[in-house]
């Protein structure tokens, strides 16, 4: 019983250990977002901060809101992304915890 138990504790750690590790990956990973066929890009990180903004000089002889649409698209693009992709990394390390279908970790 006492082997069992410093197995589970081990397991744990281990798992805390990787949830770490894969969080600190996806806050450092960049992802790209784009509108408009790629005139408007984003550089967003996984914790979501927007890192760049580029706009192709064609797009600036819009109007105004065009260019905030575009802005927009081109955001919730890289964020839906991001989302992705937490979602993929984070689904691998849940897959040994035997969860019940539909079940969402609080990632």
């Amino acid at each position: 019983m006492k082997n069992q138990l410093g197995n589970l504790m081990k397991q744990a750690q281990k798992m805390q250990d990787d949830l770490k590790k894969a969080q600190d990956e996806i806050a450092r990973m960049e992802v790209t977002g784009q509108a408009a066929g790629g005139l408007v890009t984003v550089v967003m990180t996984g914790r979501h901060d927007l890192k760049r903004v580029a706009i192709d000089d064609s797009v600036m002889k819009e109007d105004k809101e065009i260019l905030e649409d575009l802005l927009a698209a081109a955001v919730n693009d890289a964020v839906h992304k991001v989302e992705q992709e937490t979602q993929s990394r984070m689904s691998g390390m849940a897959a040994g915890l035997n969860l019940p279908p539909g079940f969402k970790m609080p990632f």
